[in-house]
């Protein structure tokens, strides 16, 4: 996984998160974006707004491969 830099809309996604929701997604983080913001070469706030793109990014994959299927499907019937 390569890692990115920051986009300005995730950062202030990120500083809105409350203590529960930040705990939630440090979970889910990746071991290689989680080992950077422990190394400090990130900021907690930057490994965040990452994270959060890339969720974005995968559940807008995973929208558009089931809009897919779905088509898929209504064509059969």
């Amino acid at each position: 996984m390569k890692i990115k830099t920051a986009k300005e809309e995730y950062l202030a996604k990120a500083q809105d998160l409350s203590d529960d929701e930040i705990d939630k997604l440090q979970y889910r983080m990746r071991g290689k974006l989680y080992r950077r913001a422990e190394d400090q070469k990130l900021t907690l706030q930057e490994a965040l707004a990452i994270q959060l793109e890339i969720e974005d990014e995968e559940l807008k994959e995973w929208r558009e491969k089931r809009a897919q299927m779905l088509t898929k499907s209504s064509k059969k019937k």
